[in-house]
């Protein structure tokens, strides 16, 4: 288990009742009734879960406002379970568009053990409210076809099932759908119904594209057991211009430091429009409502001076890739887009930051026009030549002045990396091997 210090986080304690700063923060986007589940809160700790399938192998940032709402109910004094799909990870969640690759069982069981110890990173696992870590396939890898049918079959009714958007998206295309993700939503659903009969738990989280199977589950207690169940579906998380993030869109920010570097992550958060910037600090920090009104008082005042995006980025990256990491992405930062000296940045972040900017391969001896067009930093060797004659080219923030100039081993950083700026705005990057 990723251990992280939880001690600092805590509610925004100017609010009486955690549903409401759940909806204050924009978390509580489709809900089953409300007031029902505030009455039975109000009678003493629940116990909840969200469900998150091993579909690749980290989590991203969808999963981060998961991982955040379990965490915010467990400090109010609940009970969180959370679920690695272990069997539902075998089949998937119907995609709108086509049918999933089924991945092997064995790669499966890798990214159940990967996703669980993310997981595990934001809960609490001591004291009164300690978490605990579930995994489907404990009550699904035995179950027969009979019992599926005959146990669990019986309580679905096609026509319902058949209504789910993205079963009816696909029954519409030529893809069409198959039996396997068509009946993905009866086995989430057992699951809200085999943890409620273990654990007596009684709320499901997730998003609000997961709707229909959230809905399922309480439909399945409430037939079975004859019990009152509850569900809150999240937002899915947009730019304000209707742009997703998420694995299905290609443009994923994952949790995982290899698949997204700290400097990257940073960076992301960096670059929120202001437009989003006060509604990522509600669902992202735990800054509480006084101070993100200031946060938003600045970004209406002072734009230019994005502090309220400087302090999202590093409340995020800080949650998620410890202190350390942060402050030496913050460090590149300020040394590529600041004052900061990019001579001090070591070699694994500076590789990072590279990695993020326009760069190629290069070579001692190189001519700097050429890395210029090279990194589509110039469109033409003339133009090149002709940006370094009149001032406009830097390396590593030192102005070159020598239209010919070459690379040399002074020009290196850490790692044989090399930074080169053309104009205001425009950053590339070398890497000499």
């Amino acid at each position: 288990m990723t251990k992280r210090d939880l001690s600092w986080q805590q509610n925004d304690p100017s609010f009486d009742h955690i549903l409401d700063e759940l909806e204050w923060r924009g978390y509580l986007h489709v809900h089953t009734d409300l007031d029902a589940l505030r009455e039975r809160m109000n009678q003493g700790p629940i116990t909840y879960y969200c469900g998150f399938d091993p579909t690749a192998p980290s989590l991203h940032l969808g999963h981060l406002v998961q991982l955040l709402l379990l965490r915010r109910i467990q400090l109010a004094g609940n009970h969180p379970i959370g679920l690695v799909g272990g069997s539902t990870g075998l089949i998937g969640d119907p995609r709108p568009t086509s049918e999933r690759t089924l991945n092997s069982r064995e790669t499966v069981a890798e990214w159940v053990n990967g996703l669980r110890d993310q997981i595990e990173g934001y809960l609490s696992f001591e004291g009164e409210f300690a978490a605990r870590m579930a995994n489907n396939l404990d009550w699904t890898g035995d179950l027969s076809a009979l019992d599926f049918l005959r146990d669990l079959g019986k309580y679905f009714r096609v026509g319902s099932m058949l209504k789910k958007d993205a079963v009816s998206a696909r029954l519409n295309s030529e893809a069409g759908i198959s039996y396997t993700e068509f009946s993905y939503q009866i086995l989430q659903a057992f699951d809200f119904l085999e943890l409620n009969r273990r654990y007596g738990l009684e709320l499901q989280t997730g998003g609000s594209d997961q709707w229909g199977n959230l809905v399922g589950g309480v439909d399945l207690i409430r037939r079975a057991e004859g019990k009152p169940a509850h569900a809150l579906g999240t937002p899915l998380i947009t730019n304000s211009d209707g742009t997703k993030f998420g694995k299905s869109e290609g443009n994923a920010i994952w949790i995982n430091a290899e698949l997204t570097s700290p400097y990257a992550f940073y960076q992301f958060w960096l670059n929120t429009d202001d437009r989003d910037v006060v509604d990522r600090l509600k669902i992202f920090t735990f800054y509480n409502r006084e101070e993100i009104a200031e946060f938003a008082q600045q970004v209406a005042d002072e734009p230019f001076r994005r502090s309220a995006q400087r302090a999202l980025a590093s409340a995020v990256t800080r949650l998620v890739h410890g202190d350390e990491a942060t402050d030496a992405a913050i460090d590149a930062s300020e040394a590529l887009f600041g004052n900061g000296d990019l001579a001090a940045l070591g070699e694994d972040v500076l590789g990072q930051a590279i990695a993020e900017l326009p760069h190629v391969e290069a070579t001692l001896g190189q001519s700097v026009a050429e890395l210029l067009v090279a990194t589509e930093a110039e469109s033409s060797l003339s133009a090149a030549r002709r940006a370094i004659k009149q001032g406009g080219v830097t390396i590593n923030k030192a102005k070159v002045d020598d239209e010919h100039a070459v690379l040399g081993e002074q020009h290196l950083l850490a790692g044989g990396a090399v930074v080169i700026r053309r104009g205001k705005k425009t950053l590339v990057g070398a890497i000499v091997r």
